[in-house]
């Protein structure tokens, strides 16, 4: 494989993360998968090493050269020691940004140290029971009063939904005259109105807590408001390219992963009296995969440096999102497939590799819209694949 292009220190980083993760995290992922939710305390140890946020400014405690690749090695590295279904980069690079980019100071100032600190734990409610990825569906609304607004609605598949202490939330403020008017609001769990609901059991990612929120005339004060009233839905896409990189990284991660366990086990396994990794099928199987992870490890790679420059375009973050969630999904079925029996056995790490693949290509939006950002870009009327690459 090429060589990558990580900094010294991110190197170094790197191996100081993985030592984090198997001294403080993967001995207790067993017990974490059986409670549905990673202990609280593991934010908090993972924010004392400076672990949890890396990219804030650093008088937040992170560091002002900040590029993607630092969350990129994160979650690398929680993909590979098998602790993807802790989601500390969904409070990190997913929901945390909204409020340093679109908060005030005084909400930076009162919301952001908690989350370096990992006392402050981030979620972010969009989805509803009748309206997944069609953002105009959303019933949840919010009425503007003197000094505060009253929130009323209801939230599905919340991620971090149990530890939650703070929500961004998307409500409709104009939906008579405008089904796009939306506002984010910063929501603390502790407020009247503000109701759990079951942690949702799941085919995969068993220990990632997944809840429903209940929001019952909550009193929001204006100094909630985060940005500009009636511009969320303009909020929330402006960080869906970075969303789905970050997920594409884990996504293929994840599957580099399901190979080498595949690897592993077919040179173990005899059949016939020889290895499996000696039969003609199993080496085409996975020489064909590992070509295609190669060549998108490649794809990704360079998504981060054009993130990095801020020329990265949605129809790429699409089609990384694409084909890593897909490619993702494939791997750990035809390692689940050349394990054998042993593959659908729970004691064997590809059994949940390929259970929790499953939804890589549902969040963070479907592989059917992922086709439509690609599909309305490459069909346009200029569209030259030599020029109109973003790297």
């Amino acid at each position: 494989m090429l060589t990558r292009q990580f900094t010294e220190e991110q190197a170094m980083f790197r191996e100081a993360y993985r030592r984090f993760l198997a001294e403080e995290v993967v001995p207790h992922m067993e017990r974490f998968r059986e409670q549905g939710v990673v202990d609280r305390e593991i934010f908090k140890k993972a924010g004392e090493q400076g672990f949890l946020m890396v990219w804030p400014e650093e008088r937040f405690g992170g560091m002002d050269d900040y590029d993607i690749r630092w969350e990129q090695v994160i979650i690398e590295e929680l993909a590979y020691a098998r602790c993807s279904d802790w989601f500390g980069s969904l409070h990190s690079r997913i929901v945390a940004p909204y409020i340093t980019r679109f908060g005030s100071e005084e909400q930076i100032h009162r919301y952001i140290p908690g989350a370096v600190s990992g006392d402050i734990i981030l979620a972010v409610a969009m989805t509803e029971p009748d309206a997944g990825s069609n953002l105009a569906g959303m019933r949840t609304q919010a009425v503007e009063h003197e000094d505060h607004w009253v929130l009323n609605g209801q939230k599905t598949y919340i991620s971090n939904g149990i530890n939650c202490d703070l929500v961004v939330v998307a409500a409709k403020t104009d939906p008579q005259n405008n089904p796009h008017a939306m506002t984010l609001f910063l929501v603390e769990a502790g407020w009247e109105g503000f109701e759990r609901g079951r942690n949702l059991n799941k085919l995969g990612l068993k220990a990632q807590d997944t809840a429903e929120l209940f929001f019952n005339d909550i009193k929001v004060p204006k100094s909630n408001v985060l940005g500009e009233a009636h511009k969320g839905f303009y909020y929330l896409m402006e960080g869906l390219a970075e969303e789905r990189l970050l997920g594409a990284m884990g996504y293929l991660a994840a599957a580099q992963l399901s190979w080498d366990l595949t690897a592993d086990f077919v040179r173990e396994r005899e059949v016939f009296g020889k290895p499996l990794a000696a039969m003609q099928n199993t080496q085409f199987k996975l020489a064909e995969l590992r070509a295609e992870l190669d060549i998108t490890q490649c794809f990704v790679d360079q998504a981060a440096l054009a993130f990095n420059a801020g020329t990265l375009s949605a129809e790429d973050a699409a089609a990384a999102k694409l084909k890593t969630s897909e490619l993702q999904q494939r791997v750990a079925d035809e390692g689940l497939q050349l394990h054998g029996g042993a593959g659908f056995m729970d004691e064997y790490p590809i059994s949940r590799q390929s259970a929790d693949a499953k939804i890589a290509t549902i969040y963070a939006g479907s592989s059917e819209i992922m086709k439509l950002i690609i599909g309305r870009h490459c069909l346009g009327d200029h569209y030259d694949p030599f020029n109109q690459r973003n790297f």
